[in-house]
């Protein structure tokens, strides 16, 4: 990894995904988890401080050091232990069955092959238990799409992710059921960064 995608792209997420609006969503997409819960992209754990007290423990999965090394503070302050458990949601060392709930948010777009990571997260859930998550994607606007794919290029470059990702579609293509989905587009954020698939699918 170059050094702008190990050591400045993690601090900018820290910053883009650290705003009011993004936390009042964390506030709702962490909500109800309970028991022992995997977290796929954990980043600088921006979601710890929005854990209900519930929850007993998180698995981290993730990638970057250096956004793991950002959440030293927020994962010591937090009554929640956070184990660091992996760094590749598409091959989680964790047997079936295994967990009471799963949180992913912001972080399908940038994985490459996402449908793997929705199978994978299926197969370590308990039977019953839900993956709740926040995901950025494809526009229903076909004006508001079109400048998602004129910009997926620079994006990357930038953010390490698509713009235009079909949430709904990897959703449905996944051994998942959505149970709960709403569609909004961020307040503040530009359209085409912005339109939301918010909710939560159960294994």
């Amino acid at each position: 990894m170059g050094v702008y995608s190990e050591h400045l792209r993690p601090r900018l997420h820290n910053l883009a995904l650290g705003t009011k609006p993004a936390r009042e969503v964390r506030d709702r997409v962490c909500a109800g988890l309970t028991g022992n819960v995997l977290e796929v992209g954990y980043g600088s754990g921006l979601n710890t401080p929005h854990l209900p007290s519930e929850v007993a423990g998180v698995w981290a999965v993730e990638p970057s050091a250096t956004a793991l090394k950002l959440s030293e503070a927020r994962r010591t302050a937090s009554p929640i232990p956070v184990v660091i458990a992996g760094d590749d949601g598409r091959s989680l060392p964790f047997p079936d069955d295994h967990f009471d709930g799963a949180l992913c948010t912001w972080v399908l777009c940038g994985i490459p092959d996402p449908g793997a990571a929705l199978a994978e997260v299926a197969r370590v859930l308990k039977p019953g238990a839900s993956l709740h998550f926040v995901e950025h994607g494809l526009s229903p606007d076909p004006r508001v799409a079109l400048w998602q794919r004129r910009g997926n290029r620079i994006n990357q470059a930038i953010a390490g992710c698509l713009l235009d990702n079909d949430v709904a579609a990897l959703l449905e293509a996944s051994p998942l059921t959505v149970t709960q989905l709403s569609n909004h587009y961020e307040k503040g954020a530009p359209k085409s960064q912005g339109y939301m698939y918010e909710g939560r699918a159960t294994a």
